[in-house]
C-alpha cells in the first residue's frame, strides 16, 4: 500500500479517523480511514476519483481528486463561525461582500470602532433551506496561496450575493456574526473616504495583518516558505519554528522560495476576544499588535477631537491615498511589512513635499513585500542571523551586516524613521526616561531630564510601560540631525528611543515602540506628548 493522500484541517493539522470514499470512473468504490498522521493508505490505481470525505466536527465535502505519485492534500473545515469582507478595504460608497462560514443560522451587525463602539444596525439573519447550507468549503491543497474562495461553490445567484455598501464616514468598521448557540466572530473592514476629509491620514497595517495570518497553515512565521509535505501532528515537535535552534531559522530560504500569502482568508487574529470598550486592556497575543491594538489610536484621536481619514496600506501602495492632500500621516503599533512603492512615496512626501510623519509604533517598515494583482503578498524576508540580531547578514558575504530586511532589499528604514528595531529589549516593556526636556514635545508636561513617563498601558501581552514589545533605536543610517528626546529603561539598554528630525521642509516624529499606542488612553504624559506633535504638525 502507498499513501494516496492526507487529510488536514484549516490549520494544516492532521485529521485522524476521517472517512474517504473513492469512486473510480468505472464504478468501483473503496472506503479508507485516515491514520493519526492523516494519511490515507491504499492500492488504488493512478487516475481521477470522486472522493467524499466525512469526519464528525468538520464539514463533509465531495471533490474530484487526481491520484498520482504525490499524495493529494485533502482539506476539511472545522465546524464553527468565521468570516471576512472582500475586498477588506474600500472607499466610502463602494461595496464589499461578506463571506461567512457557519454551521447554523447567523446574525450580522455592522459596528464602527472609534471612541465608542457604534452599532450602525443589523445587516440581517442568514440561513438556507438545506442542511448546514451556510457552511463554506475550502479548496484542497495550499489555499494560503490561492485564497479560500468562499461564496463560490453553490453561490453566484443574485439572492446569494452578500454585499454591503461602505458608510460615508471613514474609519475602522467591524462586522459581528453571532449564532443562536452563542458563537461569536468579528472581522474588520477598513473604509477610506471617497475624497480627503481632514488633515490627518491614518494607515491601518493591513500588510502586517496578512503576514501574521496563519489561516490555512501558513503565515510569514509558520511554514513561511511553503506547507510541509505532511500535515502537522504536534507543532512543537515538527515545525521548523520550534525545531531549528538557529535564530530566524524560518527565514533562511531565498526570497524566491517563499510562496505568496493570499489576503483572501479569514483573520482569526483580528477577532476581538472581548467586545469591550476602547479603554479596556488589549487582550490577545497577536491582537495587541493588530487591528484591536490600532483601535486604541483611533479612539484616542476622537477623544482628543482630531478628525482623521483611515486607509489600508494597499491604498497607499496603489495611490488611492493621495498623500499630497494631507498634512500628517500616522503609522501605528506595528507596521512591519511595506512595499517599496509605499516607502518611496512616503519618503519623497516627507523629504521633498514637506509632509509630517508620525510613527507611533515599533519594528515598523522592517521588511519589503510585493503586492500582486491576484490579491496575494510576497515577503522578501530572507535573513541569515549569526547571533540573533534583527537585521541579519549577507549569505554571500557574512561580513556585511544589515540593520533590517528592508535594509537588505532597499535601505534601512532608519533613513526615514530615524530609528530601526534591534533585538535588545525585545519582549520587555518599561517607562521612558526624559533625555532632552528643552524640546517642544515636552511642553505642558512638567517633565524634566531624568523623569520617567509612560508607566501605564493597556497592552496585556507585554505589560510594563509605553516602551516595549519590540523597540527601535537610532543607527548609523539615521539622518545626521536626528535628535534623541527620550529613551525607554528596558533591560540590555534596549529601550525604545523617541526621536525627531526635520528633512528639508518636512518632519518626522518616532516613538519606536509597539506599546506606545496602548498607553495613549491611560497615560497623561504619553497623551500630552502626542497632542503636542499633532498640534504642531498641523499648524506649522
Amino acid at each position: 500500500m502507498r499513501v494516496l493522500g492526507y487529510v488536514s484541517d484549516e490549520t494544516y493539522v492532521a485529521i485522524p479517523d476521517a472517512l474517504a470514499e473513492f469512486e473510480s470512473p468505472d464504478g468501483g468504490v473503496s472506503v479508507l480511514r485516515s491514520s493519526p498522521r492523516g494519511a490515507l493508505y491504499g492500492d488504488l490505481a493512478a487516475g481521477s476519483y470522486r472522493v467524499s470525505l466525512s469526519k464528525q466536527g468538520f464539514g463533509s465535502k465531495i471533490v474530484s481528486a487526481p491520484l498520482g505519485e504525490k499524495p493529494y492534500q485533502f482539506r476539511l473545515l472545522s465546524d464553527g463561525l468565521l468570516g471576512y469582507m472582500w475586498p477588506k478595504w474600500v472607499r466610502s460608497g463602494e461595496r464589499s461582500e461578506f463571506r461567512v462560514h457557519s454551521v447554523e443560522q447567523y446574525r450580522l451587525s455592522l459596528w464602527r470602532y472609534g471612541l465608542r463602539k457604534e452599532c450602525l444596525g443589523v445587516i440581517g439573519w442568514y440561513d438556507e433551506h438545506g442542511p448546514r447550507a451556510t457552511m463554506q468549503i475550502t479548496p484542497d491543497g495550499d489555499y494560503t496561496q490561492s485564497g479560500v474562495q468562499w461564496n463560490k461553490l453553490g453561490y453566484g445567484k443574485p439572492d446569494h450575493t452578500r454585499l454591503i455598501t461602505a458608510p460615508e464616514r471613514s474609519g475602522l468598521y467591524y462586522v459581528w456574526a453571532t449564532t443562536p448557540s452563542g458563537r461569536k466572530f468579528s472581522f474588520p473592514w477598513v473604509v477610506a473616504p471617497a475624497r480627503p476629509q481632514s488633515q490627518i491620514a491614518v494607515l491601518a497595517s493591513t500588510n502586517t495583518w496578512n503576514a501574521y495570518n496563519n489561516f490555512g497553515g501558513r503565515s510569514n512565521y509558520v511554514n513561511a516558505d511553503r506547507l510541509p509535505d505532511k500535515p502537522i501532528v504536534n507543532a512543537r515537535l515538527e515545525l521548523d519554528r520550534f525545531q531549528n535552534p538557529l535564530p530566524f531559522g524560518v527565514w533562511r530560504p531565498e526570497d524566491k522560495e517563499y510562496a505568496p500569502l493570499s489576503f483572501d482568508r479569514p483573520e482569526p487574529h483580528n477577532h476581538f476576544l472581548e467586545s469591550g470598550e476602547v479603554t479596556d486592556p488589549v487582550r490577545g497575543r497577536v491582537q495587541c499588535g493588530q487591528a484591536p491594538g490600532e483601535w486604541r489610536l483611533l479612539g484616542w484621536l476622537e477623544r482628543e477631537g482630531y478628525a482623521y481619514d483611515l486607509y489600508a496600506e494597499a491604498q497607499l501602495h496603489d495611490g488611492t491615498l493621495p498623500l499630497n492632500a494631507y498634512r500628517v500621516l500616522i503609522l501605528a503599533v506595528h507596521p512591519e511589512y511595506w512595499t517599496r512603492e509605499m516607502y518611496q512615496r512616503v519618503k519623497q512626501w516627507v523629504f521633498e513635499g514637506g509632509g509630517r510623519l508620525v510613527y507611533l509604533g515599533g519594528n515598523g517598515l522592517n521588511c519589503e513585500v510585493k503586492l500582486e494583482a491576484d490579491g496575494t503578498m510576497r515577503c522578501l524576508t530572507h535573513v541569515y542571523s549569526v547571533h540573533g540580531e534583527m537585521g541579519g547578514h549577507s549569505m554571500e558575504k557574512p561580513e556585511i551586516e544589515y540593520e533590517s530586511r528592508m535594509h537588505r532589499t532597499l535601505e534601512s528604514e532608519a533613513n526615514l524613521l530615524g530609528v530601526v528595531c534591534t533585538s535588545e529589549g525585545i519582549m520587555t516593556a518599561a517607562p521612558y526616561r526624559v533625555v532632552d526636556e528643552s524640546h517642544w514635545i515636552f511642553a505642558d508636561t512638567g517633565l524634566r531630564n531624568g523623569d520617567l513617563f509612560g508607566e501605564k498601558t493597556l497592552h496585556e501581552r507585554i505589560p510594563g510601560g509605553a516602551s516595549g514589545h519590540e523597540t527601535d533605536k537610532r543607527s548609523r543610517s539615521s539622518p545626521a540631525n536626528t535628535r534623541l528626546l527620550a529613551k525607554g529603561i528596558n533591560p540590555q539598554n534596549g529601550g525604545a528611543e523617541i526621536v525627531y528630525h526635520e528633512p528639508a521642509g518636512g518632519a518626522v516624529f518616532s516613538v519606536g515602540s509597539i506599546t506606545w499606542v496602548p498607553a495613549l488612553l491611560v497615560d497623561d504624559h504619553v497623551s500630552r506628548i502626542t497632542r503636542n506633535v499633532l498640534d504642531r504638525f498641523q499648524r506649522d
